[in-house]
């Protein structure tokens, strides 16, 4: 079941209101494990016809009187909801909050209804609409994650790659050195999400249809969570920050990848480790999106204020934010990540 909620943050006294509901990429030849890419091509852009270039940017009919409508996902909202009420409270601004997915997300901007998007994938060329622009929040680490009682610390790319195709079926099979008396059948679970956009898992295995048959899917990130706290030999993957916020959903352990751990965020600087997610906004820039000059600015405003907040608290949400990514030799274009460092 996906879930997805909404929060307003007003002017008035505060109303919060929960609601429960349930292309083409850049190859990237420098993906440390995976054929897969890691970026789209910023060049490339979605194509469009003319009555949705002259289409009118506006709100939902229940958000007419906010300033600002700003879509988050699954990652983003943990991070920046609390963030969002307080910067409106001070610039006496009414800003509505739309959690969701990166699909959502890129639902409603190409609706033309929101003026900030948030993604936790590298964009795909449907969701570079003209106009829209990509500011990076910076990217984390994806750990392996594994029940407590699953003596496994370390599993290397082409072990983990063997496991989620289904070719190893016994955690036995794995390592036998580490698992040699663990006879538990691997369960490998999987939260596919943007199967349209580069990156993230697709630095474990290219597509969905490489993975077992065998594979148990979940929709959001408690599902994930909870079914590897509750299998012993179940295995998934999440970013630490999600593993931390949703420990109430069970306990998992991270494993180690290739000898690294997924914390080490000087290693995952360099590029050569195989997994994580890459975080960004979006803003209006021309007519073809939002032409009000206010609230451009006003969204500039907010996402250069958050973007500010990533720099200040990375190291708390295992976070790489955009500056040690440029120092590193990440590639940019203007505020957007677009590729790995050349040297690894």
């Amino acid at each position: 079941m996906r879930m997805m909620y909404s929060v307003i943050f007003s002017k008035k006294p505060q109303l919060l209101t929960l609601l429960l509901v349930s292309g083409s990429v850049w190859a990237d030849h420098n993906q440390p494990h995976s054929a897969a890419p890691t970026f789209s091509d910023p060049d490339s852009l979605a194509i469009v016809d003319k009555d949705w270039k002259n289409k009118p940017f506006k709100h939902d009919k229940s958000h007419t009187a906010a300033d600002l409508v700003v879509a988050l996902s699954q990652q983003s909202y943990p991070i920046f909801h609390e963030l969002i009420r307080d910067y409106a409270k001070k610039k006496q601004l009414n800003i509505v909050v739309k959690p969701g997915t990166c699909g959502i997300t890129a639902g409603r901007l190409r609706k033309k209804s929101v003026e900030i998007g948030a993604y936790c994938c590298p964009p795909a060329k449907s969701d570079r609409l003209p106009g829209l622009k990509f500011h990076s929040l910076g990217i984390s680490p994806i750990a392996l994650i594994v029940h407590p009682d699953n003596p496994l610390t370390n599993i290397t790319s082409e072990q983990a790659r063997a496991v989620f195709q289904g070719t190893s079926t016994q955690w036995s099979q794995v390592d036998q050195q580490q698992t040699n008396n663990f006879q538990q059948l691997i369960k490998p679970i999987a939260r596919l999400h943007c199967k349209v956009r580069p990156g993230h898992w697709r630095g474990l295995l290219n597509n969905e249809n490489q993975f077992s048959p065998r594979l148990f899917e979940v929709g959001v990130i408690p599902d994930m969570i909870s079914q590897v706290s509750k299998n012993t030999g179940a295995i998934g993957w999440e970013v630490p920050m999600m593993v931390s916020f949703h420990q109430n959903k069970g306990r998992v352990k991270m494993l180690k990848i290739d000898g690294y751990e997924a914390t080490d965020l000087n290693y995952v600087l360099s590029g050569k480790y195989p997994l994580y997610r890459s975080y960004s906004l979006t803003t209006w820039e021309n007519k073809s999106g939002n032409k009000n000059i206010k609230t451009k600015t006003q969204a500039k405003e907010l996402v250069h204020y958050l973007r500010q907040h990533i720099e200040k608290i990375h190291s708390e949400i295992t976070f790489i934010p955009p500056s040690q990514l440029r120092r590193a030799g990440w590639k940019f274009r203007g505020d957007e990540l677009i590729g790995e460092p050349d040297t690894k």
